[in-house]
């Protein structure tokens, strides 16, 4: 699958969450919720996948992880949050940039219309 197909899915998984669960939760909960529909679906996935942060060319020993990884393609970080701020946004960018990869998500459930907490970021040229 392609990263907008995969984008496209996550969308879709992310009205259903919402539509059934709703504003609120924790964090820890979208994500659980995510990863059932993702693994309903067989699509491949990771949660909570560490990233490697380099400095010239020592590794940094810190912890970035990223929410959900689909099938090493996309980013999907979830947040519930009141606000997004802009460091939410930086953030999925640097995940992609240090992960290489082009395409992420960042979706916020704490929204009372899902569309509004839903953010497509794009490092790079998709294919």
């Amino acid at each position: 699958m392609t990263e907008n197909e995969l984008a496209t899915i996550a969308v879709d998984i992310s009205f259903k969450i919402h539509k059934t669960l709703g504003p609120g939760l924790l964090e820890s909960v979208y994500e659980a919720a995510f990863a059932y529909e993702l693994t309903k679906r067989g699509i491949a996935f990771t949660r909570q996948q560490g990233i490697v942060a380099y400095y010239e060319e020592e590794i940094l020993d810190v912890g970035f992880r990223a929410d959900i990884i689909m099938e090493n393609k996309l980013i999907v970080e979830l947040k519930s949050v009141e606000r997004l701020e802009k460091v939410h946004h930086k953030t999925v960018l640097t995940y992609l940039r240090l992960a290489k990869m082009k395409l992420g998500l960042l979706i916020n459930f704490n929204v009372e219309l899902i569309k509004e907490g839903i953010h497509r970021k794009i490092l790079g040229q998709l294919t």
